[in-house]
């Protein structure tokens, strides 16, 4: 697909570079909300007594590896990716001994190893100056390229429609519509959790 969706990418780095490695630095607006997302996203893990290996898919400076071990969750040998270089920089720097891959999984990602699970978390909440149906596209054919690359499951989020008023800059998605694409295209196996107060709802899909 023509890459449009580099002005995502452009946004989250010029986000980095104004308000540096912070919840604001991913564009999130309040610290509290990023980390409900991140215990959300790791609800996808199913079996936490057992070793799996995570990848922080679109991982901007690894906040979520900062959550996890915070939390002193020994469980998950993590990873993370991004398409972006300069935050990739940034997360080898705080974290020099966790593998970290720089790579558009569009162009590029037949060489990524498989993993037990993957987690996109705001990967799909932003579509800037994209059109609907040109996220939709990017989203499909982003999600199913990353279902390919998970043994279990992934977690990712979008923007909800059941809002008071939405957002042209938000990719907001239908249940209806995303439930269909996801029966038809990729697994019926998968959750829904809209029980944690924000304005998305997060998608467990499993294999």
């Amino acid at each position: 697909m023509k890459k449009n969706y580099t002005e995502i990418v452009d946004h989250y780095e010029n986000c980095l570079l104004q308000h540096g490695d912070s919840h604001l630095g991913v564009d999130w607006p309040n610290k509290e909300d990023a980390m409900k997302r991140y215990q959300v996203m790791l609800g996808v893990v199913r079996d936490i007594n057992v070793h799996n290996s995570v990848l922080d898919f679109g991982c901007g400076t690894a906040h979520l590896l900062e959550y996890i071990l915070e939390n002193k969750i020994n469980t998950i040998e993590y990873s993370g990716l991004d398409i972006s270089p300069l935050f990739v920089q940034k997360a080898s720097e705080k974290f020099p001994e966790t593998i970290f891959y720089q790579t558009d999984i569009l162009d590029d990602g037949n060489d990524l190893p498989l993993f037990d699970y993957i987690i996109l978390n705001g990967v799909f909440t932003e579509k800037r100056n994209l059109t609907q149906d040109e996220m939709w596209s990017y989203f499909s054919e982003m999600i199913t390229k990353v279902f390919e690359k998970c043994k279990k499951g992934i977690a990712f989020n979008v923007m909800s429609k059941n809002v008071d008023w939405e957002r042209d800059d938000l990719f907001h998605v239908s249940l209806d519509e995303l439930t269909k694409f996801l029966c038809k295209n990729l697994s019926r196996h998968f959750i829904i959790r809209n029980d944690y107060g924000l304005y998305e709802y997060t998608v467990y899909l499993y294999k």
